[in-house]
């Protein structure tokens, strides 16, 4: 699995509190190991962002991404509030 970061994901990460940035390392590396793993709530989000799946960073961060011929792309992060 070989994963991306859209250049707008990268900016918006860098704008999150360093808290945030940190545990979302720490849930990409939870996301290579076990992609369906409970606590990422890996679900489909097709309506807000069509064709994208999206899991939990945080109790509210979430982080939208894609998947195409085995190339995972994290799109957006942000609030429930923001994204959705």
């Amino acid at each position: 699995m070989e994963i991306v970061f859209h250049r707008q994901f990268k900016k918006s990460l860098k704008k999150l509190p360093v808290k945030v940035h940190h545990q979302f390392y720490e849930r990409l590396e939870l996301f290579m190991e076990d992609d369906i793993h409970p606590t990422l709530n890996n679900h489909s989000v097709d309506k807000a962002f069509v064709g994208c799946r999206s899991i939990n960073v945080t109790g509210d961060y979430r982080a939208i991404f894609h998947e195409e011929k085995g190339i995972i792309t994290f799109v957006a992060i942000g609030t429930h509030s923001e994204l959705y």
